[in-house]
């Protein structure tokens, strides 16, 4: 342990490892992946997968330590004991910081399958991890606008075909499909743009999780719905690595996709209004939970 360490020297020290880290274990994930292409033979795929995501565990694992050895975190986490390492699951966060990802790996490391995110297509130009969310088969998503969809009609529904393949790529090994189901991350100016009615939370939007269910609804067995509050404040990725982040609080729901859950969203309105009231009523009490765990803790509230 090296929390007597200065921040800023814990924060290089740690960055230092996370790089070191991310450099070795991207070359081995992209060769593998590339044998993917050279051998696409369903049974060496699967294999191919296998080591893919140990080799991504193991990523996950020394980040972890990595962590705890720059850092003096009181973790509280709450909910872990019914979850299954072979299953499939629908896992949905609120969303804050980049350190979000950091505390989900940590927390669901080797206890459900290694989490797999929709990322924003941009993304897979991130240097080194860009590369290894393509080797993991991320999916990366293009969204385009209302605007330039009325101007390129021919694009219409492109979004959704990527989500379909992505959700193919899944069946075959137990997955845990990640999804920040707000979009985009919680700060008070979107918060005020919205006109938010929750008061830590923004809109959480259906269309994605409802497709996914009903492209794998008969692979996804539950739902994780994790709320994650930071008594401090809500920190930046530097503030975690150089150890300021000094509390963190998550509290994990597991429950059953039950069969309403499952349906054609985007043509049947009677399902989608079904959804949607379930989806905000989900988030109505994660809003809730996230005041009743803050309630006596110290935090900065204009944050929020």
């Amino acid at each position: 342990m090296l929390d007597f360490l200065p921040s800023p020297v814990k924060g290089v020290l740690s960055f230092i490892g996370y790089l070191i880290n991310t450099i070795c274990l991207t070359v081995p994930l992209i060769l593998t992946a590339l044998l993917k292409f050279v051998l696409p033979f369903k049974g060496v795929i699967v294999l191919l997968d296998k080591i893919l995501i140990w080799l991504a565990t193991l990523w996950i694992t020394i980040n972890g330590m990595n962590c705890d050895l720059f850092n003096r975190i009181d973790w509280q986490v709450k909910g872990l004991t019914r979850l299954k390492k072979k299953d499939w699951y629908l896992v949905i966060s609120n969303h804050q910081s980049w350190v979000d990802i950091l505390v989900l790996h940590k927390i669901f490391n080797r206890k459900i399958p290694m989490l797999k995110f929709f990322l924003k297509k941009e993304l897979i130009w991130v240097p080194f991890l860009g590369l290894a969310w393509w080797a993991l088969d991320f999916p990366f998503m293009k969204r385009y606008s209302k605007k330039f969809l009325d101007a390129n009609p021919h694009l219409k529904g492109k979004d959704l075909e990527n989500t379909r393949k992505a959700c193919e790529k899944f069946k075959h090994t137990p997955v845990s499909v990640m999804n920040f189901v707000e979009g985009t991350r919680f700060t008070p100016e979107k918060h005020e743009r919205q006109k938010s009615p929750f008061y830590r939370l923004l809109f959480p939007r259906a269309g994605g999780i409802a497709f996914v269910l009903g492209s794998m609804g008969e692979y996804l067995n539950n739902i994780i719905n994790v709320a994650i509050a930071y008594p401090g404040g809500i920190p930046t990725f530097w503030d975690y690595i150089s150890g300021k982040t000094k509390k963190i609080i998550v509290d994990v729901d597991v429950f059953p996709v039950k069969e309403q859950m499952i349906g054609d969203y985007f043509n049947n309105d009677r399902f989608k209004q079904q959804f949607c009231e379930w989806l905000n009523q989900t988030w109505q009490e994660k809003d809730k939970k996230l005041e009743e765990i803050l309630l006596f803790e110290p935090t900065d509230r204009s944050s929020a």
